[in-house]
């Protein structure tokens, strides 16, 4: 335990462990991939799970306070560079930094916790195509997303959305900031657009800083290793998120001990979406006019909610 865990906050080789646990290379490389599964298997239930309802509904309220009514969290991705890729796999997993790395997509909320990490896709890909190959909307896809009711301006909306930067599609299910702003309104939404969306790459910061494993070059030759040791550095990340969250914006107005309901109904037999439901779900999430339309009302509602002065 003390060398595996010196190897994931520190980025200590295996070999460095024997001058202060007296634990041999290769034993501290098993205890390395042996302590990982287990946190994995025992506590990814727990602590990799979507966000149930009673998580949505504090989600909801306090990104309202921030003026982003609707909103849940912040998506994005990060690169990690792979030192002992294999020779025959470097040109595909080469990237935009000409060296090797595996894309990590997360979702992460104000409070830091991440509700959704896909790992495993090769760092030739850029953030669209891991979006199209992550599992991150699906339960919107297939209708088992418990709804989310709001009005903007007027305008009726009946699902959530994530901030995101400029590379994600305009799907309704996003909100992206605007490139070059043009006024003062155009100019206030971009500024606290981009404002919130920061909660996804302060998430990415600070588990880099907890576990420097993931910050330096990776150096096990397994994928599925890596993918073990990221889910892990992501549970205890949560973990520790959960046992300070009393600091956090709004945590004292919350119960958080009260969570026994389920994150989404579980798909079985008789409740399989039917495809053309799916289909429409799929469209709906898509739907370039949706979000032109949240756009344009989000940026009205935060000039009038505090842009004027």
């Amino acid at each position: 335990m003390t060398a595996t865990i010196r190897m994931l906050a520190y980025r200590v080789t295996a070999d460095l462990t024997d001058e202060y646990v007296r634990i041999g290379e290769s034993t501290a490389r098993l205890s390395m991939k042996k302590f990982v599964k287990a946190i994995v298997s025992i506590f990814g239930g727990e602590y990799l799970r979507y966000p149930t309802s009673n998580d949505i509904a504090r989600l909801l309220e306090v990104e309202q306070r921030r003026g982003f009514l609707g909103m849940l969290d912040s998506i994005d991705c990060m690169h990690w560079k792979w030192k002992n890729c294999p020779s025959a796999w470097k040109c595909m997993y080469a990237g935009h930094v000409n060296k090797p790395t595996i894309i990590l997509e997360v979702v992460a909320s104000y409070d830091l916790w991440i509700w959704h990490a896909f790992f495993g896709l090769p760092g030739s890909h850029n953030d669209i195509n891991v979006l199209d190959r992550s599992s991150v909307f699906a339960a919107v896809a297939e209708g088992r997303a418990p709804p989310c009711n709001y009005t903007i301006n007027g305008h009726e909306y009946t699902m959530r959305y994530y901030l995101a930067d400029g590379i994600y599609p305009s799907w309704a299910i996003l909100v992206k900031t605007i490139p070059a702003p043009h006024g003062k309104r155009k100019k206030h939404f971009a500024a606290c657009q981009e404002s919130a969306r920061k909660d996804v790459e302060r998430a990415f910061g600070v588990l880099q800083a907890r576990f420097v494993i993931v910050r330096g070059p990776a150096r096990y030759f397994q994928p599925k290793v890596l993918k073990d040791i990221i889910y892990t550095c992501i549970i205890l990340h949560n973990m520790i998120i959960e046992d300070e969250r009393h600091l956090y914006l709004g945590a004292d107005q919350f119960n958080y001990e009260v969570n026994d309901d389920t994150p989404f109904e579980p798909i079985s037999r008789d409740n399989i979406p039917d495809f053309m439901e799916f289909i429409a779900h799929h469209y709906r999430i898509r739907d370039r006019g949706t979000h032109s339309q949240l756009q344009a009302d989000l940026i009205e509602h935060l000039w009038n909610m505090h842009g004027r002065a």
